[in-house]
């Protein structure tokens, strides 16, 4: 590994990097360096993501630097690059890095850090998968530093993005290549060197990645206001690399309650290996050593329902439009057009009759089977299906029956019989499918929901399953905190799938998580849903309607993290994970404490 010019450190001598590696969630080796903290306690750890093409390696120059002896640091190689396994410049997808990031920070866990004692340092492309784990995942970590993040990248080509994303469609997969010099990054004469040197460059992108980079970016830019973490902004003034809007917007954007932004005159791209960084150094090590040193709490969302930003979103959304304006008269044609192609397709017919949120719309998107009049009918049906939110929802499915699966094989090795209950389970297709998968049935399957009719279709469902008595269907409802309390026997896994989501008001799912706590024994476990993003919120709300009375679907999305502060408050503390790679539905589990 070639070794990074350093500004010499003031307090310690040079730190010696341990090198290791753990599997991450799909069996890739990532590899990783681990620098201990001088003396012990550690007073936390800051983790150090590098740029698209490089590796950790040429972020370790900044242990050194930032002379923070009393902290441990951190440096991956994202997959794919430097040391790590994977194919060159490829990841299955821009979510399955994220996801990296949240199976980096467990390991890291190992080594006896809480998320509390961790802060992130990242730079342009990582920048942007720092802030995307930030945004999706809602973890309690003490800062954020993002230097240059390539929210958007300069693609000098005319129409070069768009021509990237139809020859993939095309094509499919293949790679482009950085055509980025060495002397556009940095100042640095040493720097420029070593990494024209560098045999570790990774030159070529996946074009997956670079397609998704742009829809993730534009994602996390217009809804940085779920970000709470305190975050540090540092934009390089003469950047050939990335433009400078994005940034400028995800800034004003954030919810930070402690927020920083610095522009640094005449820094290129690589800002934390620029000439001159200790400018920059100079800004960080402060606001990172303020936020390690505070006791302050993360800023309490569980009354975002009342006043928060998704709150003001879902009312503007549900004030219905003038008809003779020219959005009004844009709803008013999709609604009609949604209501003709109910007479040849079988799933907008169902959505139209029972609402396209409830339990029989969800179990037609679950089975996947165009259906309707004709050809054209069928046509019309794989279009409905095909919608980006049904196949979210068909992830989502996928993730309920991975997580229901683990947390079953969990609590059989902690002893435990499994009693499950979902309280709101539609027709109850995913907690089957997912039960039939476990390697040993759990002792009894309790399903609720408050339709008759999907109790209806839920008990034929078991019928023609032909499963044992100790799988039941129940009328309930999901929101009586004294009726859950009572249930017998008490469950060992409870499951919350696409409830919570349907309704705005807080303190409704408060009862609810509340009255399954006091059901459940400490080392109990939870699945809950969440929909922390959609890119479809005004079209569900102008021209779908609810199986509640026909009324509009207009859904209040929860941020993950008010979403896991709401489940903390029952008692519960979060254990995992899963979002689909587009970024709409969340499956998490916790544990009751």
């Amino acid at each position: 590994m070639l070794h990074e010019p350093t500004i010499a450190a003031s307090a310690v001598e040079q730190r010696v990097a341990q090198d290791r590696t753990f599997r991450t969630h799909d069996g890739t080796e990532i590899f990783y360096r681990y620098w201990p903290a001088v003396g012990q306690p550690a007073r936390g750890a800051v983790v150090l993501f590098h740029r698209g093409h490089e590796h950790g390696g040429r972020m370790a120059h900044l242990v050194d630097e930032l002379d923070m002896p009393g902290h441990a640091f951190y440096a991956w190689d994202a997959r794919g690059n430097g040391r790590s396994s994977g194919e060159r410049g490829y990841a299955p997808s821009f979510a399955a890095l994220v996801r990296d990031i949240d199976c980096l920070v467990r390991e890291i866990g190992r080594d006896g850090f809480s998320q509390r004692d961790i802060a992130l340092i990242a730079q342009s492309f990582g920048a942007v998968l720092a802030a995307a784990w930030v945004h999706d995942y809602a973890p309690d970590i003490r800062a954020l530093v993002l230097a240059s993040p390539a929210f958007s990248v300069k693609l000098y080509v005319p129409f070069a993005k768009q021509g990237i994303a139809l020859w993939q469609k095309i094509k499919c997969r293949f790679f482009v290549n950085s055509y980025v010099k060495a002397k556009f990054l940095t100042h640095d004469p040493e720097r420029i060197a070593s990494f024209e040197a560098d045999p570790l460059i990774t030159r070529p992108i996946a074009s997956n990645i670079l397609v998704e980079l742009y829809d993730h970016a534009a994602r996390i830019v217009s809804d940085a206001r779920a970000i709470t973490v305190p975050t540090q902004l540092l934009i390089s003034g003469s950047d050939w690399v990335v433009r400078h809007e994005p940034q400028h917007e995800f800034f004003v954007n954030l919810a930070s309650p402690a927020k920083e932004r610095h522009v640094l005159p005449g820094f290129f791209h690589d800002t934390l290996g620029e000439r001159d960084r200790r400018k920059a150094l100079d800004l960080i090590k402060p606001f990172l050593e303020s936020q390690f040193s505070t006791s302050q709490k993360p800023v309490d969302l569980t009354a975002a329902d009342r006043a928060g930003y998704t709150r003001d979103e879902a009312d503007r959304l549900a004030s219905p439009l003038a008809l003779l304006s020219p959005k009004g008269l844009y709803w008013a044609m999709s609604r009609a057009s949604i209501r003709a192609g109910a007479w040849l397709s079988s799933g907008m017919k169902t959505g139209i009759a029972t609402g396209f949120d409830s339990g029989s719309t969800l179990d037609y998107v679950y089975e996947n089977q165009a259906q309707g009049a004709g050809p054209l009918g069928r046509m019309i049906d794989r279009t409905f299906l095909d919608a980006i939110g049904w196949r979210g929802i068909r992830q989502r499915k996928l993730h309920l029956e991975e997580l229901i699966g683990s947390a079953t094989e969990t609590l059989k090795a902690a002893g435990r019989t499994v009693h499950i209950v979902d309280i709101a389970a539609g027709h109850g297709r995913y907690v089957l499918d997912a039960v039939a998968k476990c390697t040993e049935p759990p002792a009894s399957v309790r399903l609720q929901d408050f339709s008759e009719l999907n109790v209806s279709l839920g008990c034929r469902l078991i019928a023609e399953r032909h499963l044992p008595t100790n799988v039941s269907f129940h009328q309930a409802d999901a929101f009586d905190a004294e009726m859950l309390a009572r249930l017998e026997p008490a469950p060992d896994l409870a499951i919350v799938s696409g409830l919570y989501e349907l309704f705005a008001d807080n303190a409704m799912i408060a009862r609810s998580l509340g009255g399954l706590a006091r059901a459940m024994q400490p080392g109990s476990l939870l699945v809950y849903t969440n929909q922390p993003w959609h890119p479809q919120l005004e079209m569900i709300a102008r021209s779908l309607t609810s199986h509640r009375g026909g009324q509009a679907w207009v859904m209040r999305r929860r941020t993950q993290g008010e979403m896991d502060q709401l489940v903390a408050a029952a008692g519960f503390e979060k254990l995992d994970q899963r979002i689909d790679q587009w970024g709409i539905f969340t499956v998490s589990v916790a544990r009751r404490v």
